[in-house]
This record gives C-alpha cells, sequence and structure tokens, in this order.
C-alpha cells in the first residue's frame, strides 16, 4: 500500500515539474516571438531574384539591414515591406559588403503601421559575450542561439569576431541579432562563415561552421550622429522610467 502512494506521488510531482517546464517554455517562446514585430523585408526594385532580404526596425522610421542586401542603392531603390505592402525609403547611409555590411534606410513615420511607428528598438550598450543566449529574429519566426568565441574559428576568419554558433536555423543576411535577456538588438546578420569540407568525390564543399554579425557597437557608429543619442538601450530605458514616475 505504501509503495502504491510513492508511486502515485512520485507521478504526481512528475507531472507538475512537466507542466511548470512546458509553460517556462512556452512562455520564453511567446517573449521571443515579441520580437517579430521588429522583423522587415527588404524588396529591391524590382525584387531580387533570389527572394526578399531581411531587415530590422529601429524606430524613428528607421530601418537598417546589410548593405549586400539592400544592393547599390542609387539602382536597387530598396523599399521595406511589412506584411507584404512595400513603403518607399530613403537612402539615410550605405555601406558596403567588404567595409561595414550596413545599410539604413528610412520610411516616413505617418505611413507606418502604428504597432510599430510608436516603437524603439534599443541598440545593445554592452558587447556580446562567448556562450551568450541570443535570439535571430525575421519575419517569418525567431530562432534561438549563442555567441561563438572567435578563438574557436579559423585563425584566416577570426577577425569576424561577433558571430553565432547555429548555422542551419537561423536567420539570415539582415536579420536581427537580440539579446535574449534584455531584448536589445545585439547586431545585424551580416555572412555565414565557412571552411572546406572533406576532400574526394562529391566531397568538395564548404562547411558552414559559424555566422557572423555587425555588432550594436558598430551599427552605433555607424548612425549619423544625430540620430545616435536615441538609441541606447540605456537611453531608453530611462526614458521608460521617467514617464512611468510622472
Amino acid at each position: 500500500m505504501r509503495h502504491r502512494v510513492m508511486r502515485k506521488f512520485t507521478r504526481f510531482c512528475l507531472s507538475l515539474l512537466g507542466s511548470a517546464v512546458f509553460c517556462f517554455a512556452a512562455n520564453a517562446e511567446s517573449a521571443d516571438d515579441s520580437l517579430l514585430v521588429y522583423a522587415v523585408n527588404i524588396h529591391q526594385t524590382p525584387m531580387q531574384s533570389w527572394g526578399p532580404g531581411y531587415g530590422i526596425y529601429l524606430g524613428n522610421g528607421l530601418f537598417v539591414t546589410a548593405a549586400h542586401v539592400a544592393g547599390h542603392t542609387w539602382f536597387t531603390r530598396p523599399k521595406v515591406a511589412i506584411a507584404g505592402t512595400e513603403y518607399p525609403t530613403r537612402v539615410v547611409k550605405a555601406g558596403d559588403y567588404e567595409t561595414i555590411d550596413l545599410t539604413v534606410l528610412s520610411v516616413d513615420e505617418a505611413l507606418l503601421p502604428t504597432r510599430l511607428a510608436l516603437r524603439r528598438n534599443p541598440l545593445c550598450a554592452e558587447p556580446p559575450w562567448p556562450g551568450e543566449p541570443v535570439i535571430t529574429v525575421v519575419p517569418e519566426g525567431t530562432a534561438r542561439s549563442r555567441i561563438l568565441s572567435p578563438q574557436k574559428l579559423p585563425v584566416t576568419v577570426q577577425k569576424f569576431n561577433t558571430v553565432i554558433s547555429d548555422v542551419a536555423r537561423t536567420g539570415n543576411s539582415g536579420s536581427g541579432v537580440f539579446d535574449a535577456d534584455k531584448k536589445c538588438l545585439l547586431g545585424i546578420m551580416s555572412r555565414k562563415i565557412s571552411v572546406p569540407g572533406e576532400k574526394g568525390p562529391g566531397k568538395d564543399q564548404l562547411r558552414d561552421i559559424a555566422k557572423y554579425f555587425v555588432p550594436a557597437s558598430t551599427i552605433m557608429q555607424f548612425l549619423p550622429a544625430e540620430l545616435r543619442q536615441e538609441m541606447t538601450f540605456s537611453n531608453i530605458h530611462n526614458k521608460e522610467l521617467q514617464i512611468r514616475v510622472q
């Protein structure tokens, strides 16, 4: 009798534990999905043959993407696409793939959906650290990964010192990399890092080992000086506190 009672009690405890784990996972997924509002598509004109690219909303009508996603903007005339609707852009600043793989575009805030226009997406003030959990974000969904130490990369590619470890499941160029705790923007995805695979018949292919993202510190310096002050996590957080106090 005693053994039966103990078995029932054990099953009950395991059931509670399983429910708690499920609720925690569901809450984490819900919190991750809250970042989807910032993710947009970038369309060249005409649409690029490889499909829509990705970008992230910063606030104040500003969107950031990888420079190679927007292309040579004087020619491609990029548009921001949100839920299938295209918005004309003004090029605030354009970089290039080989130096600073960033382009910042501006859309008239009056044209943007209300759910987006009033939002501010802060850049992280602290640099990423090896092992840090992150969330990559594209309009289609989110995926978790971790910061990889550049020392684990081949010496020839260690100059790309802000990288994540999960290649297959995470967003591609122009997608956002967010701090999993503070939900601030850590960077914009730029490229895959690949090394030669196994040699032999049918095996002379590259093997993807990491993805490099342009860090928030570089994005901050890339922005025109008059736009920088509004974009840090600490500034936005302090303003929110002031509003609550008032």
